[in-house]
This record gives C-alpha cells, sequence and structure tokens, in this order.
C-alpha cells in the first residue's frame, strides 16, 4: 500500500500503536514480505565471498529490488538515489525531509554472507521459505530487512500526521566484507548527512523474540597467521621424531601464552578491560530474562559444558572479555592424505574477540609481540595481520531514548525492554560515533535463538522485523518530540 493511498483523515497528534500495527501487517502483506522473499533469491554474496561481484551483477540486482521498494513507498517529496563511486560497491541513499526536529541517520546493508552447508533438504539460501512466523533464506535478517523495517517506521509516523527528523537511509553493500566501501562513501555524502541525533542500526541481535533488546555495546576484534616453520621440507616422523620439534606443538605453546588452555581465558592484560558498573548491572538485569536460553541455544555435542554455570558471566564472557579461536589451519593433510611425515610447518588462522575498549590494531601487536619473541628451540615464528576492528559502547540512554525505548517496548511486546551487549562486531559504529560524536544511538536486531545468521537454514523472525519498526517510529518520533 503506498503513501498516496493514506487518508489524511487518520492523522492526530498522538501515536496510535493499535493503528500502527493494522499498517504494518497491511504493509507487509502487500509489499514488505514480496520484496524479501524476492530479495533472498538473489545471491549478492559480499565482495569478499564474490570477487566478480561487479560483473555477475547480483550486488546491484539487490540495489535495484530496494530502491524500486524506496521509490513506490517512500512520503513525497523524499529523495531516492544509488551513488556509485568508481570501484566500490553501491550505496542505497533515501532522504526524507523532516516534518519535526532533528536529523537521523538509519542504517542497513544489502550483501550477504556465502551459502554455507547443511540446508534443510526442503530450503536454500536462495530459495525463500516460509514456515510459521520464519522467512528462511539467506539475508533477511542478516541485513536486508532493515531497509523495509527502517522506511516503514517513517511511514507510521507520516500516516498519522506524527512530526518526525529528516530521515537518512545509508544502505551500503559490502557490510559483510568488513565495510571497506562505507568511508568513502562518509566522506562522499559530507555536510548532506547533516548532524544527526540519533543513529540505528537494526543489524544486531536479541536473546528472545518476545521483547524488545537494546544492544549496549559490541567487541571488537583482531585477527592474524600465526606461523611456525621448523623445517624446509616434511621428512619421516620415525627418523625426526624425538628429534625435530613439532611445529604444532610449539604452536600450541605459543598460543599458551595468549589463552589459558584449561579455562579459556586471555591471560594478557593489554587486552583486557575494566567493565563498567552499568554494563555489569544490564548483564545481571539480563541475566534474569534470559536463563539458560543463552547457553541453550548452542547445538553442543553430547555432554559438552558452557565456559560457567553463571548466565550473567556467560553474558559479560560474550559482551566484555576477549575470547580467542582458531578458525582455520594450512599445513594439516586431511587424514585420509596423512603420511608418517613430521611436517615442516603449521599455519593457523587466529580470531580474538575484544572488549569494546580495547582498540583492534593495539591488540593485533600486543599478540605479534607476544607469539613472535622468543620463539621455543629457535624455531622459525612470524604472525601476520589480517584485520582489526574496534568494538563500540554506546552512549548513555538516559533521557527521550531511553524514555522512548521503555515506553515503546510495552507497546509493542507487552514486556519491559532489555539492555545488553552483543558479542559481534559492526565496525561501521565506531566509524559513525566519530563522525557524529553528539548522537545517540539506537542498535537492535532480529538474529535471536536459531536465526542461525552466517550458517544454514538462516531466517527472519517476522513478528520480531514488524516490531521493530514500532519501536523506530517511537523513537523517531520522540527525538523529534525533543526538538
Amino acid at each position: 500500500m503506498t503513501q498516496g493511498n493514506r487518508s489524511e483523515a487518520s492523522m492526530g497528534a498522538h501515536f496510535n500503536p493499535d493503528h500502527a500495527r493494522e499498517m504494518v501487517e497491511a504493509d507487509w502483506h502487500e509489499s514488505i514480505r514480496p520484496a524479501l522473499e524476492a530479495f533472498i533469491g538473489i545471491p549478492a554474496k559480499s565482495p569478499a565471498f564474490d570477487r566478480d561481484w561487479s560483473d555477475n551483477g547480483h550486488i546491484d540486482a539487490a540495489v535495484a529490488l530496494a530502491e524500486d521498494w524506496c521509490r513506490q513507498q517512500a512520503p513525497t517529496g523524499s529523495h531516492v538515489e544509488v551513488i556509485r563511486l568508481t570501484g566500490r560497491t553501491p550505496l542505497l541513499w533515501v532522504d526524507i525531509p523532516g516534518t519535526g526536529a532533528g536529523e537521523t541517520l538509519l542504517y542497513g546493508h544489502l550483501d550477504k554472507q556465502p551459502e554455507a552447508s547443511g540446508w534443510d533438504t526442503d530450503k536454500g539460501p536462495w530459495t525463500p521459505v516460509v514456515e510459521g512466523d520464519r522467512l528462511y533464506g539467506r539475508g533477511a535478517a542478516d541485513d536486508g530487512y532493515a531497509v523495509f523495517a527502517s522506511l516503514e517506521a517513517v511511514r507510521l509516523l507520516h500516516d498519522q500526521g506524527i512530526p518526525h527528523p529528516r530521515c537518512m537511509l545509508l544502505i551500503e553493500c559490502a557490510e559483510e566484507s568488513g565495510s571497506p566501501d562505507l568511508p568513502a562513501y562518509i566522506d562522499y555524502l559530507g555536510r548532506r548527512l547533516g548532524q544527526p541525533g540519533l543513529v540505528v542500526c537494526l543489524d544486531s541481535g536479541c536473546a528472545n523474540y518476545d521483547q524488545l533488546w537494546v544492544t549496549t555495546s559490541l567487541r571488537g576484534m583482531a585477527a592474524g597467521d600465526l606461523r611456525v616453520r621448523v623445517l624446509e621440507q616434511g621428512v619421516h616422523s620415525g627418523d625426526a621424531g624425538g628429534v625435530v620439534p613439532s611445529s604444532f606443538r610449539i604452536a600450541r605453546s605459543l598460543l599458551d601464552r595468549i589463552e589459558d588452555a584449561a579455562t579459556g581465558a586471555v591471560r594478557l592484560p593489554a587486552l583486557q578491560a575494566d567493565i563498567p558498573a552499568e554494563r555489569q548491572e544490564q548483564a545481571q538485569r539480563a541475566a534474569t530474562v534470559v536463563g539458560g536460553d543463552l547457553a541453550g541455544k548452542f547445538p553442543w555435542a553430547n555432554g559438552t559444558q558452557p565456559n560457567s554455570d553463571s548466565t550473567q558471566t556467560l553474558i559479560l564472557n560474550r559482551t566484555w572479555r576477549p575470547a580467542l579461536e582458531v578458525i582455520g589451519a594450512d599445513g594439516l593433510p586431511a587424514r585420509a592424505e596423512a603420511g608418517n611425515v613430521l611436517r615442516s610447518e603449521t599455519a593457523l588462522r587466529l580470531s580474538l574477540r575484544l572488549p569494546p575498549t580495547v582498540d583492534g590494531d593495539t591488540a593485533t601487536r600486543v599478540m605479534a609481540d607476544t607469539l613472535t619473541a622468543n620463539p621455543p628451540q629457535g624455531a622459525e615464528v612470524s604472525f601476520r595481520a589480517a584485520g582489526a576492528a574496534n568494538g563500540w559502547n554506546a552512549p548513555a540512554f538516559a533521557g527521550w531514548l531511553g524514555d522512548s525505548l521503555v515506553a515503546s517496548s510495552e507497546h509493542w511486546f507487552g514486556k519491559p525492554a532489555v539492555f545488553m551487549g552483543e558479542g559481534g562486531s559492526i565496525p561501521l559504529m565506531n566509524l559513525l560515533g566519530r563522525h557524529f560524536p553528539a548522537a545517540r544511538f539506537l542498535v537492535t536486531g532480529v538474529l535471536g535463538p536459531g536465526s542461525n545468521a552466517h550458517g544454514p537454514n538462516e531466517f527472519l523472525h517476522m513478528p520480531m522485523a514488524k516490531r521493530l519498526s514500532g519501536v523506530v517510529a517511537e523513537a523517531l518520533a520522540a527525538q523529534a518530540a525533543a526538538g
């Protein structure tokens, strides 16, 4: 249903959530769900996973779909534009004139993770499948729905004549590659970005689908390749075993400089951060809501146990404490091809999740220095950085934004809002924070239990997405009212 079909008689001075719910349901049935199903069918893999993205045209197809929808649905007077900087993925820009005070930037992305294996036989990454409240397929939840939900939020206010700030939708196409193109677009847009007092990002998670989960922080990341070399070439293990050190053993001992192998705790003080008292209190409150579901959402193998019996501890572990994982390896042949050889080298790709306030580049240097200093038995050891990202800690919510979120959670979920950090990274949050230091941030999302973003059977929980449009709408109205 287009904005032109809306009745001016529905406009009023106070936002009516019941009327807004009816509008959201109608719009999802008529235009949003069909558009999302078409979006799922486009294999718009991020450039990191599709080097020929420009020639293949899938990202362009996804942008064209979203652009067409926005042109049909945006309020009269809106400016819709696809910006293309040379050598970079395109950016969709929608500029909606304000009917009240203030400016807001609403972010989303249209690029996707690769297919992954393990999808159910009746599902697939590029095949939209609806089962109950779930829309299966790659990219709808992460984060294709955001452009539709964000514009719908503005439409809800426009429909009822509620003043809203100038709203700018910035939809990129390389987030899953680390947003390498976004800084150039931020610079290109320059003064057109204004001075937003609110930044909205719908690319985060939730611990359940029954209430509003507001993201208070995000972890950073430091990645790199540890390589241990002991020989020019592999030799017979019967001849060399006990004489030549194992490159795997040396790599293992080097990792123990970073991580306690018994507990998983990261040892280095430079990779730790003091956890603010407010975040500890929020984690305690969140723990009472999520309970055992935090650990229970993972597909544990047999009797594997989590790192703590305390849900509050687990929340702080995944939001404010560092964690190391080996995410790839070279030099290890497949088991079926493994001969009795003492291998010449072992290479490990390391991914270290960082507390929100620890600098990613600094952490990478600390890792490199720690791993390469005084190598055991004089082995050849190197560390090559493979990317770093800073975390993010939200500004205070007190005032109009916090009041709006408390009220809108009751309106749209019938339950209190929960404020909790997330363990992943959204690099652009720090970028936007640096550009707009006075802005408030509303970061939330639909990536909840079982949604499995990046993996098989990824799904969008449609009722959650619908409700978030209402939450964003009320935040926009509160911003305009606050002046």
